[in-house]
């Protein structure tokens, strides 16, 4: 196993490793002999379902949580032991902890005021983190006046006013509704690209973390899944269980060929680009083959190596995506997304033909599957038919 504590970025401000990590509770492990190294300025994000360990991790690197073995250092200093307020860190959650009783600026200058800075810094700092996050002018409003996405600026700002060299975030944005979700991950992407400051940020939303982070960490079981920047987590899973995390997938459970050139399933033989590496042939297997790859026609087309005939079961409309489900034979079902522009024009019923590239095919173990079950699988006929 790599040693963590040798990387180049290891002893420099703002760098944070996790080395052989691990934090149990009576006999559940959460983190389980975790070695992560996170480099200065960069915006990582922790990335899982509930109870994944994603969430333990963060907290043993503010400080609230001590792991039960294994060591993390933070700008390449030991924090084990260390309090969380003598850390290099700040933490914001998705309940932002403001103090109703007090104003946005005195909500801010709050941990400043502890640590005994002088009022004409405080009064300069305040101003600084508010102008960041755009709430200056909001500056003499109780927390009860602000809209919730307001009240996660002041959070953020009263995080930032103290210079930490290690911006933590725990699913900061989970309380916001979906439009100012989404302006609020391009709004900490800006801020954290203008100060430079690491962000570790914990969510169990794929497309948070696909939008906005430098790498991804996928967690399950208390160990990091695979480890990588968004198109790799996307385009290239390691395994069935990132596959079906992140984005949605077409599974196809077969066996790989004599050959090793495809997957051979009840109802279709997929052809991935090469032959298949990670399944021995005669092996059973899982390919999967993501919606937006999935393309429809009404006529047979000529020369696609992964071509199957089926039927439209149920279509919806996503605004810029046209969303179809196919069934080929009895049990299997395929989900389709395409551009709506250049979507073609269906009706549930439709005889149709299904293809994809045969680079878009990937191909898993069959035990993987088993423990892909339950993960962002393609919805059911009832959730789309007739949309």
């Amino acid at each position: 196993m790599l040693d963590v504590t040798t990387t180049a970025a290891a002893t420099q401000t703002g760098s944070v490793v996790l080395s052989r990590v691990t934090r149990r509770y009576g006999e559940h492990t959460a983190v389980d002999d975790l070695s992560l190294a996170i480099e200065p300025g960069e915006f990582l994000s922790l990335l899982g379902p509930s109870g994944c360990g994603k969430t333990t991790t963060l907290r043993m690197i503010a400080g609230f949580e001590q792991p039960d073995a294994g060591d993390i250092l933070v700008s390449g200093r030991s924090v084990l032991g260390v309090p969380p307020y003598k850390r290099d860190v700040n933490t914001v959650f998705q309940a932002y902890a403001l103090f109703p009783h007090m104003t946005v600026a005195e909500n801010v200058a709050y941990g400043l005021q502890q640590r005994r800075v002088a009022k004409a810094e405080i009064r300069e700092r305040v101003a600084s983190a508010l102008d960041m996050v755009q709430m200056r002018r909001f500056a003499e409003r109780k927390p009860t006046q602000l809209s919730g996405g307001q009240q996660q600026r002041v959070a953020l700002a009263r995080a930032l006013v103290n210079r930490p060299a290690v911006l933590l975030l725990d699913e900061p944005l989970g309380a916001l509704d979906r439009q100012l979700r989404e302006e609020m991950q391009l709004e900490l992407k800006l801020i954290q690209s203008r100060l430079g400051i690491t962000f570790v940020f914990v969510t169990h939303d794929q497309g948070e973390a696909l939008s906005m982070s430098d790498r991804i960490a996928v967690m399950r079981d208390g160990r990091i899944e695979q480890l990588a920047d968004s198109d790799t987590i996307y385009g290239r899973p390691a395994s069935a269980y990132v596959a079906a995390f992140v984005g949605q997938q077409n599974f196809f459970d077969g066996t790989v060929s004599t050959d090793g050139a495809a997957v051979e399933t009840p109802h279709a033989l997929l052809r991935p680009a090469t032959p298949v590496s990670t399944v021995a042939p005669g092996v059973a297997a899982r390919a999967a083959v993501r919606p937006e790859f999935v393309e429809l026609s009404t006529t047979r087309p000529a020369g696609e190596a992964n071509l199957i005939e089926a039927r439209v079961i149920g279509q919806s409309h996503l605004g810029e995506t046209m969303q179809f489900l196919v069934q080929l034979g009895s049990e299997q079902s395929v989900l389709s997304r395409r551009p709506t522009p250049d979507s073609p024009r269906l009706a549930v019923g439709d005889t149709v033909w299904a293809f994809w590239r045969p680079d878009s095919v990937q191909v898993f173990p069959a035990d993987e599957a088993a423990a892909a079950s339950g993960y962002v699988e393609p919805p059911t006929t009832a959730a789309i038919r007739g949309g």
